[in-house]
């Protein structure tokens, strides 16, 4: 983590949007209705709830972090800008499930998370969290958080309730919030990262990343029907684990071979999407979480950037020797990670189709972010699987380590 560096400003009144932010907005004008980049997380929580404190909690975190009241308007220039807003109460719905009977009860809540999860977010009018309340008998509920993508990422959730639970114990408690003060906010980061990214530091990340990325290839996975022309965001989800003698020896390979676990894994996919496509030149996605900087670490933003791994599978490689290759990309992508994927393909250029995503089609995420620990008194609280529908991708392979090994989800 480096030291500070990046300043507050005093000015808010033109404050642009990120990369990645613009990126979103601009999907956003394509598709106003569209709910693929919202995120839904959820707690299952049994005991004493104490809703009043609960919806004092989200007021709190909606007004510490300026990005969840920020609204997106375009200035008299046609450009997009963050327009900060005063805080204001956050949308609790009450949802009351108790009706239900027990056997149809998974289904109904799944249904549920998934209506309040798939209504648009409007950029130009609504906070961009919002939660609902599924109470299921007198002492279990369903917190369900929605926050769009625009102003939060995977790091961000365990961020989100880890504060969610110190406001709410303190106003259980009728006591005062002890929480230090944010350094910045994130149109602070936003003003940043444009004035930052620019001169010879822009000029040697794009350098590295034109060469690392020329004449790149679509990667051709067989599939049962043709690509839409219009990309629908309509998806399904597979859940998988990774037995925990099978994540050891993962592991212990690793070691051996003096890689990541990540490099790994992700060789191990590359070679997968190689078989099933017969191509040889494969590039995968990858999210970093982009927290290089110390006032950023406890801000709910969205910060995480993207790199595009290219690997070359020709010839008759070994594994060992096909991961001594994605070390050294991976390592080389690492050191030029700051350049904003956004910026990447605008400066690229490639050609652009409305029925896939730019420079990659597939996904490879390790999810190593903080967990999501909200621990509160007379609670008894468990994470919940959310059946996702989403697609941005044509395939997104994430994995979650465990106590039992990897748990995946491909969707």
């Amino acid at each position: 983590m480096q030291k500070q560096f990046i300043p507050r400003k005093t000015d808010r009144r033109f404050v642009p949007l990120s990369f990645a932010q613009e990126r979103l907005w601009f999907l956003n004008q394509l598709e106003p209705e569209s709910s693929a980049y919202n995120t839904a997380m959820a707690l299952r929580l049994d005991g004493t709830l104490d809703i009043g404190a609960l919806r004092s909690a989200l007021d709190a975190i909606v007004e510490r972090h300026e990005v969840l009241r920020t609204t997106y308007v375009v200035d008299e220039s046609r450009n997009p800008i963050q327009q900060i807003s005063r805080a204001r109460a956050v949308e609790l719905a009450i949802i009351h499930l108790t009706e239900c009977p027990p056997s149809e009860r998974d289904g109904r809540v799944q249904r549920t998370i998934a209506d309040l999860t798939e209504r648009p977010f409007d950029l130009r009018r609504d906070l961009m969290l919002r939660a609902g309340l599924l109470r299921l008998v007198l002492d279990q509920h369903v917190l369900v958080v929605v926050v769009h993508h625009v102003a939060s990422d995977g790091w961000s959730s365990g961020i989100l309730w880890r504060e969610l639970a110190v406001f709410y114990k303190a106003f259980l408690a009728r006591k005062t919030v002890s929480l230090p003060e944010l350094p910045i906010q994130y149109a602070d980061y936003a003003v940043w990262q444009r004035e930052s990214m620019s001169g010879e530091i822009l000029a040697s990340q794009l350098d590295y990343w034109k060469k690392q990325l020329q004449d790149l290839p679509t990667l051709q996975l067989p599939t049962d029907r043709p690509r839409p022309a219009v990309q629908s965001y309509r998806g399904g989800q597979r859940a998988f684990k990774l037995s925990k003698e099978l994540t050891q020896r993962l592991k212990r390979l690793s070691r051996d071979e003096g890689v990541t676990l990540f490099m790994t894994l992700l060789a191990a996919f590359q070679t997968l999407l190689s078989r099933y496509s017969g191509q040889e030149d494969i590039c995968t996605g990858s999210p970093i979480a982009n927290r290089n900087y110390v006032e950023i670490e406890g801000l709910i933003g969205f910060f995480v950037n993207t790199l595009v791994l290219r690997s070359d599978l020709s010839g008759k490689l070994t594994f060992r020797e096909l991961l001594s290759q994605v070390k050294r990309t991976a390592l080389h992508a690492y050191a030029h990670q700051d350049l904003p994927f956004e910026k990447l393909v605008e400066e690229l250029q490639p050609e652009r189709s409305l029925g896939m995503s730019p420079l990659f089609q597939v996904i490879f995420a390790l999810q190593n972010y903080p967990r999501n620990d909200f621990a509160v008194p007379e609670l008894a609280v468990s994470p919940m699987d959310i059946h996702q529908s989403a697609a941005k991708f044509d395939l997104s392979l994430a994995l979650t380590e465990t106590t039992d090994g990897f748990g995946g989800q491909l969707v």
